[in-house]
């Protein structure tokens, strides 16, 4: 028997700090959360993944010189035909139109934007404010047509 998607949305804002165990439980609820909409495995595994690098770079770069205890805002909203995530570090943001290309000959040896390319890879949309440290990503259910987010 499939299970029935839930059909009233989930939402939440959180603020996490650098701890792994805050970080899990944020993860955790984004994937209840998920699970009550009958997304497949593999859509969950793409949506966890893509917030993995998204909060793992928000703290590793935007974090990088700030206090360990100042918290990066996430905010989820699964519905039936999208999840959409926003991650927002208080750092001073970046031009993602800088890192490197990952795939290229010159980069491959390079550690830096294989998260971003994962995220891009995975998700329907992921796209920068201005400042570059808010991040919105989301993810489209196959068979469905893309709404506006």
């Amino acid at each position: 028997m499939t299970p029935q998607p839930h059909t009233a949305p989930d939402q939440a804002r959180l603020s996490v700090v650098n701890d792994p165990e805050q970080i899990r439980r944020a993860e955790g609820l984004l994937v209840e959360a998920i699970e009550r909409h009958a997304y497949s495995k593999a859509a969950i595994f793409a949506i966890r993944l893509s917030f993995n690098e998204a909060i793992s770079n928000a703290f590793r770069h935007g974090h990088a010189t700030l206090p360990a205890d100042l918290p990066v805002f996430f905010n989820y909203a699964v519905a039936a035909d999208q999840v959409r995530i926003e991650i927002e570090d208080q750092g001073p943001g970046f031009d993602p139109s800088t890192v490197p290309d990952p795939t290229l000959e010159e980069n491959i040896e390079r550690g830096s934007g294989r998260g971003l390319l994962l995220i891009r890879s995975y998700m329907a949309s992921a796209e920068y404010n201005a400042k570059g440290n808010r991040l919105v990503m989301v993810y489209q259910r196959p068979g469905t047509s893309q709404a506006a987010s």
